[in-house]
Parts: C-alpha cells; structure tokens; sequence
C-alpha cells in the first residue's frame, strides 16, 4: 500500500481544493496521505468529517522558518489543529502575510508597475497563504513579464527591490510548537537546506524524524538521510510535495509515494512518545 505524506492545497499555494485532493487520493489508490498546507490548517477544517473508505488522513501542517542564510521548512504530524497556542501563532502569521502583501504591492506600484491589491487577492482564490507567487502571477497576467520566474528574478527575489522579510518563528519555536500540540515534528526536504550542519543542529533540536523521500533529492541524497535518521533513532518520512500547479512534478498523485509501512511507524513512535 502506498502513502503521500507531503500535499498541499489550495488553502496555501496549492491548486487543488482540501476535497479535490481527496478525490485524487483515492482514485490514485493511496491509502494515507497528509494534507501539510505552509502555514495554515485552513485546509484541515474543510475536512472535518471527511471519512472515504480505505484513506486515512494525517493532520499536518508545513511551518516556514527563520535562519539568515538557510530555508528551513518542517513538518507537523498528527497535530491538534485546535490546540490554543498553535492556533495563535497561526492567526499571527495570517496577520503578518496580510501586512506584507500591501508593502510588496505599494513597493510595486513604486517601481512603476501599477497592480492592484484586491486584483492579488481574487487571484489568489481561497488560499490563506497570499504571497509572492500570486503577486507575480498579476504582473504576468498585466503584461509586465513574460513569466513568474522573470518577476522573482527581477523584484521578488530575497533582498529585491521589491522583496518585503515576513515574520517567522525559528526551528526550536516550531519544534517546541508542534510537540506541545501533540504533533511530530519532521524536516522537511533536507537536501535543499544546503548544509548538512544545519539538519544535524536541527536534530539536537529536538527532531522525530527526516523526510528523506522526496522528489527533488537524488538518490545520493536519500540515502545519506536515511542513514543519517537511523544513526540518530529519527523516523523516516516522504511525499511529494504537491502543488497541482502545471509543470511541476508531480502533475499528479500517485506518481511518488512511500511505503504506509512508514506510517505505521510513526503511529507506533506516537503511541510510544504518549505513553
């Protein structure tokens, strides 16, 4: 049986609704997946209730993080969406986002391309997690670039003309988060990180586990997490990170899963750490 442990939804920056990628679920034949939209669990309340036979859900959520030099992204399994403190910080980062989209919109309209605000907001639909992926798709759609990826390299890149820093929580603050919700806590495509000093500073952090199935790390890499977890008693993870945005892989689910003997795991680690 296979497993997808890493979705996202339209809730963040997916393109598929919380109900839409159940539906791809479970015709692909997966019976596990974990819905980990980027800083919300507004996709997770669309399902409360949601029950298709032969497909469990995991609550999850993918936290963004604050490091000068490094991305650093992690995961939270099985997690009490409701519980009171992760509950505030996410209405804290909604907040934030909402902030730093008016400043990236203002220093845009400065540089001389006019867009509206509202405008980002219809493009980005229902998604909580507004940002810069739908500041350039309007530049795009006005004509302003030929591509997303002209507009990130031109304004929206980190420290751009146009780039505006948001508010982050650091690995230990998401760490101790997603614990205190009842959740584990896992990093996040480790190969992109970019130094393996850092997923071993993360793992001292207080780490459960390394996503070491994942579609952009090569076979090298996976490996070397695998050991990596193992030497360091960690759970293993994987999923594909989908988006459903054209172009990306994977265009679909189905196409990169794991293992549920790796769910089984960490339902066991679980049990384990509760007891």
């Amino acid at each position: 049986m296979a497993a997808d442990l890493h979705i996202h939804t339209t809730a963040s920056d997916g393109r598929l609704t919380p109900g839409e990628v159940v539906e791809q679920a479970v015709q692909a034949g997966l019976n596990c997946i974990a819905i980990t939209d980027h800083d919300t669990v507004d996709g997770l309340k669309t399902l409360v209730g949601e029950n298709k036979a032969g497909l469990r859900i995991i609550p999850g959520i993918e936290f963004s993080t604050e490091l000068p030099q490094h991305e650093v992204h992690i995961l939270g399994y099985y997690i009490n969406w409701q519980e009171d403190e992760l509950y505030g910080r996410l209405e804290r980062l909604a907040a934030n986002r909402q902030a730093r989209l008016r400043l990236m919109v203002e220093k845009i309209n400065r540089l001389g391309y006019k867009i509206d605000y509202e405008r980002v907001l219809e493009i980005a639909g229902a998604s909580v997690a507004v940002g810069r992926p739908h500041v350039a798709k309007v530049l795009v759609d006005q004509g302003f670039f030929h591509s997303v990826s002209d507009v990130f390299k031109t304004l929206l890149r980190k420290n751009g003309p146009a780039y505006v820093p948001h508010y982050k929580l650091t690995p230990l603050e998401v760490i101790n988060l997603i614990k205190k919700a009842g959740g584990l806590a896992v990093l996040a495509h480790p190969g992109l990180i970019g130094s393996d000093n850092i997923v071993a500073e993360l793992i001292r952090l207080g780490l459960d586990g390394l996503e070491a199935y994942h579609p952009e790390h090569n076979e090298e890499q996976t490996k070397k997490y695998l050991q990596i977890a193992a030497k360091n008693r960690l759970l293993v993870t994987g999923g594909s990170d989908f988006h459903g945005i054209p172009g990306r892989f994977p265009p679909h689910l189905g196409i990169f899963t794991i293992d549920s003997d790796l769910v089984t795991q960490m339902e066991r680690f679980r049990q384990n750490v509760q007891a």
